[in-house]
Order: C-alpha cells, then structure tokens, then sequence
C-alpha cells in the first residue's frame, strides 16, 4: 500500500511542480526545509533538562506520578506535537505549557507543515526543537520518527497521513488526535474513502475530540469508542482574558493608540473582507472622528494585495513592519502585515470583525477575541466553528452579518450605543471563561498513553 501511495503523491508532486515552482518563485513559498519535507532529514535531536515543575490538579497529579523515567536520557518521554499551521501553532500554548509543568522530565518537539508556521513556533517556542513535517512519503515518514524517537507523536486537529500512521505503529509509536475535529465537509470526504479510513484510524491511540459531535463523527469512521473522549475545544484555554498584557501594551504604543480611540479590528480576512472592512470605515470616519481601522489578512501572501487595495483608497494608512521606523501621526489605518501578533492586536480592539467568514473559507477562531470581551460579527459561512457559533449566537454574545451593510450597520451600533457594545464583549468573554479545562483534560490522556507507551 505504502508503494502505491508513494506513486500518488509523486503524481501529484509532478502534476503541481509548476505550480509550485511559481509560487516559490514569486512569493518564496515552499523553498525551505525540502530535506526534512522531501527526505525526513530532520535534525536528530538531543534530550535535553526541562526546569522541575509541580504537578497540577488532582486529576493530573495521579497520572505524572505514575510516570517513572528510567534514568538513562534514551528512555525519557518525547512528545512530537504537530501543528499544521499558524492557528495549529497558537493552539499548542495551553498544552505545552501543562506537559512541561506536569511533566518536568519530559521533551517536546514541534513540527509545522507550512514556512509561516515553522517561523511562528520558532519565535513562540524557543525552547524547543521545531522541524518541519515531512510530506508523508515512507521513507521521509521512516527516517522523520527514526531521527525524533517520540513516544508520542500528537497530532493537532486532523491530520491524517497514511504513511505516517503506518510507519508510527510500525515503530511501536502512540498516536493522538487532540482538539480533534471533522467538518461536514472533512466528514463526508471520510465517508466516502472508508473502507481506507477505517484501518488508518485504529492506528490512533486517542482522540481528544471538541464536541460530542466530533466524537461521534470519529467513532462513525472507525475509532473505537473507548479511544475518544469528548474534552471541549482547547481554543477555549488558549484565548487569553486579559486586555492590559505586556504584549498588546506594547504594540498599541507602538502604533500610537491613545485611550480614546476606539479600534474597528477586521481579522483573518480573506477577499473581500479587507474591502468591505475599508467601506464601513470610509463610510464612519468623519461621524466618529475617533475611529480607527486595523487590517489583519489571515495569509501572508496577500500583504501585497491588500496594500494596493489600500493605496487606491487615497485614505492615509501605514504598515506594522513600518512602525519602529516612521509612524503616521495622520494614519488612521494600520496594515499588519506580519505573522502572529493577531493574538495581543485583538486586545487593543473595540470592536472586531471574524473573517474567512464571507467567503468559502468556513470561518477563523473568534475565541481569541471573545476571549478579551470584545464585541464581535463574522459572516455566515462559519461551518468550521459549528459549535462555538452555536454558542455564541444563543447566549446572543456575537452577531452573524452577511454583507458590507450589515457589517456598518453594527460597527455604527456599538460606536453609538456604549452600554450594547460592552454588554455583547462581556457576554462573549463569560462563555470562553465558562468553558476552560480542555487542555486539562487533553493532557491528562497525553500523560495515559504515554504510561502506555512505556508500559
């Protein structure tokens, strides 16, 4: 089977090369790391002393005490957390920050599929080894896990690589999904490929699924039951609450903000969002002379598109890359155009617009904004966020809009009525603070399969 898949993706490989060369050449994508993508030759990595932490809630406590290391570095416990991109990467906090305190003895390793990913987990996490994933070819996948030597290889949402599954449970490592989801559409695409799905999946461990909705769905393809737990979605522990960190402090210095200023922050847009964004400033900004628009693109790649979408506005506007150099005093405009700083941005936001929402995209985490209580829209296409939607429109704590209209419309409500827009910011931030304990409960199966592992 591994032959055959081999031969696919070389097809594939083929058929996009002038895609990709494209690409490479023109906005430098896909050029780094190809030994480790294409040969697995990542670096062979070291174990290395992690500062003695203290043993968390009761639950936990159990689990690390029962974790007991041979003294040789060889057989210390290694957990190779993959996280596809940059919302995968952001997601990983909560759980790295639990591993390295309930299990101080302990080493992780994280791997990224995508440039920006790898430079975000880099900058994120210094302390650890990153290396990018290898495309799931066999031997790339052999000489990857061969180089790492994990006991657990963790898996953030779903990433299910045939190869890479088979030649982990041909080397005797644990496999697990954590913050586990499967869409609709991921639901259905499965479905149709079962009988393949179906011997992949009973090479998963454990599943540590968002939503009794996604248990069941993995359990439909062929998890046994008693190797997924329904913990709630890790984005809730990620999303932090407090609006006067360091970090946001910071940022908002460095583009000027004052106290009065009230920020209309459009973020993880994708076409037309940025747009639509512009219109409803265009169209408040001599009403409200305090307003401030930030752009936040979801990908890097369109900074250039959304920067002449801007210059053909006549409006005066600046860039993040530009602000330590020269900053605007008439601005009123910002374009950030690096990568992951959306999280300490939303902060600083008065009211936010959730994008990858307008178009196919199926939505982007509103977690983090809810998370600092501010008042949020996101368009209707929101399938890849069912469940939180779900929540946040019940507890009336966020508003759905469909077109440019709509998106002014409550824009010129929350800057006209103080009493609503913090009414709607509180209620959001309630519901993240009510569903916090995922990573807890997603860490304590960590620690489980790992005795598992090494029983």
């Amino acid at each position: 089977m591994r032959y055959l898949l081999n031969c696919v993706y070389l097809l594939i490989l083929v058929v996009a090369s002038p895609w990709l060369f494209y690409a490479a050449w023109r906005h430098g994508k896909y050029r780094r790391g190809l030994r480790q993508k294409l040969l697995g030759l990542v670096p062979r990595l070291e174990y290395v002393e992690h500062p003695q932490g203290t043993v968390g809630p009761s639950g936990l406590a159990a689990a690390a005490n029962e974790w007991t290391p041979s003294s040789t570095d060889a057989t210390r416990p290694r957990i190779w957390f993959h996280a596809v991109s940059v919302g995968e990467v952001n997601l990983l906090k909560p759980l790295l920050d639990r591993v390295r305190k309930w299990l101080p003895n302990g080493q992780c390793v994280i791997s990224s599929t995508t440039q920006t990913g790898y430079e975000l987990a880099k900058r994120k996490y210094p302390e650890y080894p990153v290396v990018y994933c290898p495309l799931d070819f066999s031997w790339a996948v052999r000489n990857a896990l061969r180089r790492i030597r994990p006991d657990l290889l963790v898996l953030v949402e779903l990433e299910l690589w045939p190869n890479l599954l088979s030649e982990a449970k041909r080397q005797g490592v644990n496999v697990a999904i954590v913050n586990g989801r499967l869409s609709d559409n991921s639901f259905r695409g499965y479905q149709r490929l079962r009988p393949f799905v179906r011997g992949w999946l009973r090479a998963i461990h454990g599943v540590a699924a968002q939503s009794s909705q996604c248990r069941d769905r993995f359990i439909a393809l062929g998890v046994p039951a008693n190797r997924v737990r329904d913990v709630g979605s890790v984005k809730f522990d990620g999303a932090a609450t407090d609006r006067h960190n360091s970090r946001t402090a910071e940022l908002a210095k460095l583009a000027g903000l004052q106290g009065d200023q009230l920020v209309f922050l459009a973020g993880s847009t994708q076409t037309p969002e940025e747009s639509l964004a512009i219109e409803t400033f265009r169209e408040l900004m001599h009403e409200f002379p305090q307003l401030y628009l930030i752009l936040v693109p979801r990908h890097p790649a369109r900074f250039g598109e959304v920067a002449t979408l801007l210059d053909a506005t006549k409006l005066p506007w600046q860039r993040r890359s530009q602000l330590a150099a020269r900053r605007s005093v008439d601005a009123r405009i910002l374009l950030v155009d690096t990568v992951g700083e959306l999280g300490a941005w939303w902060g600083r936001a008065d009211i936010g617009f959730v994008g990858g929402s307008m178009g196919r995209r199926g939505g982007q985490n509103m977690l983090e904004p809810a998370g600092f209580g501010v008042p949020i829209s996101f368009g209707p296409h929101t399938w890849n966020f069912h469940d939180v939607v779900e929540m946040l429109t019940m507890r009336e704590a966020a508003v759905v809009v469909t077109n440019g209209r709509e998106i002014t419309d409550f824009v010129r409500k929350c800057l006209l009525n103080t009493e609503y827009r913090y009414t709607l910011g509180a209620r959001a931030r309630q519901l993240v603070q009510e569903h916090k304990g995922a990573a807890d409960r997603t860490v304590e199966m960590l620690l489980s399969l790992l005795r598992t592992a090494n029983a």
